[in-house]
């Protein structure tokens, strides 16, 4: 009998969604193995610029995707677009068949009154309510820009930080109430657009733990000469994101620095921190606490490129961890780790996609359809043309 060390990638032909598609097969040293069943288009719009998703599927059974829309900038006659916007506003779309069929029109989640919105971040919670974290900047003039109270950030010429903010709904996602401001982080130097202490902020998943704790991961500027030089702390809320309080540190360095951070908890209790690095030759990081979010071991690096990075639990309690991957060819990517989380270094990386058209692709968010299926969300371009909200729907077996 031959022995084959990985499985040929082509199974054949499937008739899937009305479309001839091939199956995409990718092993897992005969532990799992992920079957790509399709990619799927959730929102494209030319008029717009369409980033930064993440998805849930709420008490009702419906898939919600949220994300950062704003204008194509190159329909005003001007040659790009950038990731901060005086328009970028939190929308939503949805499914009710498992993500084969999105409403077409986004629904208003939040416009900011201030300013232009980032990456709204849905987190669906047991007793029903939903939470979305998201952040801000406001266009300030040159004449306002020289007033402002030092240090501040500065995205691009004029856009200054808001801070972190986050909006409830109590109705599966139909209103929001908000926002609502997270406390500032002890060690953070920054003023927000107003000259206030800046709201804590992050892009990436909280996790609800099972005696109903939420862990949030945010950044936090730890240099006032050096602005840029962040770190990631844990907020901690003990009654549903009505109030949060401030943890400890989940990961400094003097060197290598940290922001968009998804958190995870384990079967076992332990909370697994995937970080994402500047300075570091894009290693995606890891960061560990065994007492419940009180300390965090260490950080490590992964051993492997990719950023940012969202874990899910599987039927079988592994772990579905996927990112994007920005150097070619750009895509999208993903591992199964064992419950822990403790084989990072040796879990075998999957190709969920490799035909992106540039860098500006990725942020991959993934929800669980049934015991087998998962969606996972992105924002993606072919040929460097618009972006758009993809998808990728798994098989896992």
């Amino acid at each position: 009998m031959v022995h084959f060390k990985y499985l040929v990638l082509l199974l054949g032909m499937v008739y899937f969604n009305g479309t001839i598609e091939k199956e995409q097969v990718m092993p897992n040293k005969g532990k799992k193995t992920i079957v790509k069943k399709k990619d799927i288009v959730i929102y494209k719009n030319d008029n717009f610029y369409a980033t930064f998703p993440s998805v849930i599927k709420n008490k009702e059974g419906k898939i919600v995707v949220a994300f950062r829309r704003a204008p194509d900038r190159k329909i005003f006659g001007e040659n790009g677009n950038f990731h901060v916007d005086p328009n970028s506003y939190l929308v939503q779309v949805s499914s009710l068949d498992n993500g084969q069929t999105w409403t077409e029109e986004p629904e208003l989640i939040y416009a900011h009154s201030f300013g232009g919105s980032q990456d709204p971040c849905l987190l669906q919670l047991s007793n029903g309510h939903i939470l979305c974290t998201s952040y801000g900047w406001a266009y300030v003039r040159d004449d306002g820009v020289s007033k402002l109270e030092k240090p501040y950030s500065e995205n691009k010429s004029g856009f200054i930080a808001l801070g972190g903010y986050y909006l409830k709904s109590k109705d599966n996602g139909q209103s929001w109430n908000g926002p609502f401001y997270p406390p500032n982080i002890p060690t953070e130097v920054r003023k927000n657009a107003l000259g206030a202490p800046l709201p804590s902020l992050n892009r990436g998943a909280l996790w609800e733990s099972e005696k109903g704790k939420i862990f949030w991961a945010v950044a936090s500027s730890h240099d006032s000469i050096e602005i840029k030089r962040k770190s990631v702390h844990l907020l901690i809320s003990k009654d549903q994101g009505v109030s949060w309080e401030y943890s400890c540190p989940i990961a400094k360095d003097d060197e290598v620095d940290f922001n968009e951070t998804s958190i995870y908890e384990t079967p076992k209790g332990d909370l697994v921190a995937f970080l994402r690095t500047a300075n570091f030759e894009d290693e995606a990081c890891i960061a560990r606490s065994e007492d419940g979010g009180k300390t965090f071991k260490p950080w490590k690096g992964m051993g492997f490129k990719g950023h940012p990075l969202q874990a899910i639990r599987l039927e079988d309690q592994r772990v579905l961890l996927v990112y994007g991957y920005r150097h070619k060819p750009y895509g999208i990517r993903a591992r199964i780790l064992n419950p822990e989380c403790t084989d990072f270094a040796t879990a075998e990386e999957f190709v969920i996609r490799e035909d992106g058209g540039s860098t500006d692709i990725g942020y991959p968010w993934a929800v669980s359809l049934d015991e087998n299926r998962v969606l996972v969300t992105y924002y993606f371009n072919i040929d460097n043309g618009s972006r758009f909200i993809a998808g990728s729907i798994l098989e896992i077996g």
